[in-house]
């Protein structure tokens, strides 16, 4: 039977899920609650916040829907599953519960589950303003740098790492005092782990898994990885380090035991589970869950995946997802995200784009923050679009990203000029 399908969010991920989404042969309609300008052109956006769930069961309640994909995080944590099974209890809801959702929420329930289901991750203890002496007698037992984690959601920004004990210690109290709001009320301080990062991606069934192509993002402003932590500047899939002895340890190692945990611990879990990695020396250790897909990598991942998204989906929610097959394209996909200038800093916003349309010819341009003005496309956010390429090889899909890169232009617009160069000795 033809689904009619919701995504919740705005942004590039839910652009580049839309965009799969929209190539199924199970598609009836498709609705993006709100969307955003890219989103327009192959579904019905719908004005209201993802955060507003009355609004987000009115539209389902109006349109039908069959199921609903939800894209960021917030909404997740805050239990926004929970609501709409309880008012719809047939409805296809991609995305845990309240419960699963805590793998993001709070760094320490992840990371008591990690220890309890024997996951490899690194050291660490939780603490609150009332025990920052002890926090502080725990730091000065690790090893430099420093990771502090704030438990809760910070938008991707709440892990600083400092490379003394002095700057650790004034970073705590920082945190302590509100520095990431509610979310720091509780910090985790972690073993730091020597190694280099990536992103794993799963779909379940909360028993059976499909590994997604696996990714790897840019995360600092500056070319070299250098300056201030961001949303994330560029994505690269598959990753030239993470290879079949290596993913294997993973799929072993992590992800089923992660699987058959939440199954032990009786939380339903239907939706993706993105495994934040370090491959220390070729051995994977867990650095966070997220509970949904990762945001710039999705725009990459969705252009890999040659097999039916919706199809997929529509399995993990009914619970049949033994039976599916992922098939996946041996292109490589690269990445690259505009910025308004000055972002993760103070930028301004709403200068109208030029070349979206002469950029698009034969590569993906995802909008992560614009809206429409007069008729416009003009920016409304510090990552404005991702631009996502593929091609036989990491080198040819670089080239081609940066070359449809070269065609957008807004006031200030910036970008890094080195997405996947760390790589290619790995090739």
């Amino acid at each position: 039977m033809p689904l009619k399908v919701l995504v919740l969010g705005s942004g590039g991920r839910e652009h580049a899920i839309a965009w799969k989404i929209s190539q199924s042969e199970h598609l009836e309609r498709l609705f993006c609650l709100p969307g955003n300008p890219g989103t327009s052109a192959i579904a019905t956006n719908i004005a209201a916040s993802a955060d507003d769930f009355a609004a987000v069961a009115a539209a389902v309640a109006e349109n039908n829907i069959d199921m609903v994909v939800v894209g960021p995080e917030n909404p997740l944590v805050a239990g926004i599953t929970d609501y709409l099974k309880s008012r719809f209890p047939g409805l296809m809801v991609i995305g845990p519960g309240a419960e699963g959702a805590r793998l993001e929420g709070s760094k320490e329930f992840a990371k008591d589950f990690m220890s309890r289901h024997g996951i490899p991750t690194a050291a660490y203890r939780s603490f609150t303003k009332d025990t920052v002496v002890d926090a502080k007698a725990f730091l000065k037992t690790l090893q430099p740098p420093y990771v502090l984690k704030a438990d809760g959601l910070a938008a991707g920004k709440g892990v600083v790492i400092p490379d003394n004990l002095q700057d650790a210690y004034n970073e705590l109290d920082e945190m302590f005092s509100g520095k990431f709001g509610e979310a720091s009320s509780k910090v985790v301080i972690e073993q730091f782990l020597k190694g280099i990062e990536v992103s794993v991606f799963v779909l379940t069934d909360g028993h059976n898994y499909l590994i997604l192509p696996e990714a790897k993002d840019y995360k600092r402003i500056g070319d070299a990885d250098t300056g201030l932590n961001t949303g994330g500047m560029g994505a690269v899939s598959p990753v030239p380090f993470a290879g079949r002895e290596f993913m294997a340890k993973v799929e072993e190692r992590i992800v089923k035991p992660t699987i058959a945990g939440l199954a032990a611990d009786g939380i339903e879990y239907k939706g993706f589970i993105f495994i934040g990695l370090m491959n220390c020396g070729g051995d994977p250790y867990v650095i966070e869950y997220n509970v949904r897909m990762g945001d710039p990598e999705t725009e990459s991942v969705m252009t890999r995946i040659s097999s039916d998204l919706l199809e997929h989906l529509e399995a993990a929610a009914k619970g049949h997802l033994a039976s599916e097959k992922l098939q996946v394209s041996d292109q490589a996909a690269v990445t690259v995200v505009v910025v308004s200038g000055g972002y993760p800093g103070h930028y301004v916003s709403g200068y109208p784009i030029s070349g979206i349309q002469e950029a698009s010819q034969g590569v993906n341009v995802y909008h992560m923050g614009t809206k429409l003005s007069d008729g416009k496309v003009v920016s409304s956010g510090g990552r404005v679009l991702a631009v996502t390429a593929n091609g036989t090889g990491m080198k040819a899909a670089a080239a081609k990203a940066y070359e449809a890169v070269a065609k957008i232009d807004f006031n200030g617009c910036y970008h890094r000029s080195d997405i996947s160069k760390d790589l290619e000795k790995y090739l």
